[in-house]
């Protein structure tokens, strides 16, 4: 080697292999593979490499440890292995430096092709019929005629043309083909398939179509050619279609965005863009229909039930201090309210039956599926019943709504597209008291929360109180909780004054769905009530006064 080869060091405890590191005695690399890259071996007279390890380096038992702090030049085997991951190294950059060109070089094309594309202009065609304006979903033959045929030069023409018309909508779905752009619009309600042909897909808007894209597209509706698919088996050929509103593509399109296996967290702080897709969306058109079949049935019931609107802001808990969301309502304490059932009470003596459809609040801290901190709470109360006529009541409202709900076509394809298994409640519920339920938990040797044989008085927890409702495969009214698991204005059952008339529905596959009780009459125990949950009387004046 030529004495004036540079020499480059490497310490493998020590080094480091960033921009900081010169490759010095005082500041050397870390691999030889670093050191080949910052100083490349060369011939006759290349670098030579010195290495190390100053904290690792093994000893010889008696032997001073300063011996590691020693340059020795690196090995042949170290060397051969560096060279090898070198040249590795050289064909990753040259790969990289291909592709980069390649990149830019395409780049460059699509740039043209999109300057040129900006160029072709398209307008409506003078000649044809004037385009009727329609919504997506609309299928009546008066409004909407298809042409049959597989293409224009397979036309039947004895049944004429079909109808022209202009639709608007987002792009749903986006499918590029050679001389065929097939597009999938949603408007909320409905989906339209709709065919790009021709100079229409030379556009510069056509090769920049993203997915969420507004568009206004007019065309000839046709039936879909055999054996071909699309949403109500029929499609548009465009003629003409100008951008509404361009969506954003590339990183910050949706379906980058809010990707199906994105994490869940993701998609919360994304709702706004998840509710664009077909699950979201026919969850809330199911939510929607069974809203409106709750208030149908309440209308429909003998005697009927009027709808109130109830508070939310309260000064008053009704499902236990510990999950109220408190707040300062102009220097007094205020609530969030838990259920707007005592609010309904109150209007009993003039209204008669009245519900609610409103939200409640709930300050627990879960991601389980059975705690939301704000939900849709359905609420009624019933005047002048015993505690069959409320059960009776329950299932013959449960049951109407989901007769309701399923008498929609529509309504109940999205039902069995969201659950297939779904299944209509048997009748009658089943009923079983709480203490037959304990006595059932311990025959089947299922434990509560400590691992231990239920007993009377434990509040049962939904693991095992939704394994029995599954085993037993009905749904279940369990009534005759024991009062101290249960809201102070329950009423007790005067043949057991150890339990309250109270009442949950269990459902298969669901668990606790309903609950309700009967209510408290009496004057002085309800104060007693007051008393032993420790609640401030003061602020149920109101409540209490319909007790006097």
């Amino acid at each position: 080697m030529s004495a004036s080869a540079r020499s480059i060091y490497v310490d493998e405890d020590v080094g480091k292999d960033d921009f900081s590191a010169a490759g010095t005695e005082e500041s050397p690399y870390k691999t030889l593979l670093f050191a080949y890259i910052k100083s490349p071996p060369g011939q006759p007279d290349g670098p030579q490499y010195f290495i190390r390890k100053s904290q690792t380096a093994t000893v010889v038992e008696n032997v001073d440890s300063a011996g590691r702090q020693e340059w020795k030049p690196a090995a042949k085997s170290a060397l051969k292995k560096a060279a090898t991951l070198y040249d590795q190294h050289k064909k990753k950059l040259a790969r990289g430096e291909e592709l980069a060109l390649r990149e830019k070089k395409e780049a460059a094309q699509r740039q043209q092709s999109l300057e040129e594309a900006k160029k072709i202009k398209i307008v409506q065609d003078p000649s044809l019929p004037e385009a009727t304006k329609i919504m997506l979903s609309e299928k009546d033959p008066k409004v909407v005629k298809l042409r049959s045929g597989k293409s224009e030069k397979d036309v039947d023409d004895s049944v004429g043309r079909g109808t022209r018309v202009r639709v608007t909508g987002r792009v749903h779905r986006l499918r590029t083909q050679k001389d065929v752009i097939f597009v999938t619009l949603q408007d909320g309600y409905g989906f339209l398939q709709c065919v790009l042909t021709g100079d229409l897909i030379k556009t510069y808007d056509a090769i920049t179509l993203t997915l969420e894209t507004s568009l206004e597209i007019c065309g000839e509706m046709w039936e879909v050619p055999p054996k071909q698919h699309a949403p109500d088996d029929r499609e548009l050929h465009a003629d003409y279609f100008t951008v509404i509103g361009r969506a954003a593509g590339d990183k910050d399109a949706i379906t980058t965005r809010v990707a199906p296996d994105s994490d869940p967290q993701n998609l919360y702080d994304n709702r706004h863009l998840v509710l664009r897709g077909e699950t979201s969306s026919s969850v809330m058109k199911v939510r929607a229909a069974v809203l409106r079949a709750f208030r149908k049935t309440y209308d429909e019931l003998t005697p009927s039930c009027l709808e109130m609107t109830p508070p939310c802001m309260v000064q008053t808990q009704v499902e236990g201090g510990a999950t109220l969301f408190a707040f300062d309502y102009y220097g007094e304490r205020a609530y969030l309210t838990q259920s707007s059932q005592l609010y309904l009470e109150t209007c009993l003596p003039s209204l008669g039956n009245v519900f609610c459809v409103a939200p409640s609040f709930r300050a627990e801290k879960s991601l389980t599926r059975r705690h939301l901190s704000e939900y849709t709470h359905i609420e009624a109360e019933l005047d002048f019943i015993t505690f069959e006529d409320l059960l009776v009541h329950l299932e013959l409202v449960m049951c109407t709504v989901i007769d309701t709900t399923l008498a929609n076509p529509a309504i109940k394809k999205l039902v069995y597209e969201l659950n297939p298994s779904f299944q209509v409640p048997e009748r009658p519920f089943l009923r079983m008291k709480y203490s037959d339920a304990i006595n059932w938990l311990r025959e089947h040797d299922i434990a509560n929360e400590n691992g231990q044989p239920h007993e009377f008085g434990d509040d049962i927890a939904e693991a095992a109180e939704r394994k029995m409702t599954d085993i037993i495969n009905r749904p279940i009214f369990l009534t005759h909780f024991p009062v101290e698991i249960k809201a102070f204005y329950m009423k007790k059952d005067p043949t057991d004054l150890r339990v309250t008339e109270s009442v949950d529905c269990l459902m298969p596959g669901v668990g606790e769905i309903v609950g309700g009780s009967m209510r408290m009459d009496d004057y002085d125990e309800l104060l007693a009530a007051y008393g032993r949950e420790g609640i401030d009387p003061a602020p149920y004046y109101w409540y209490t006064d319909q007790r006097k």
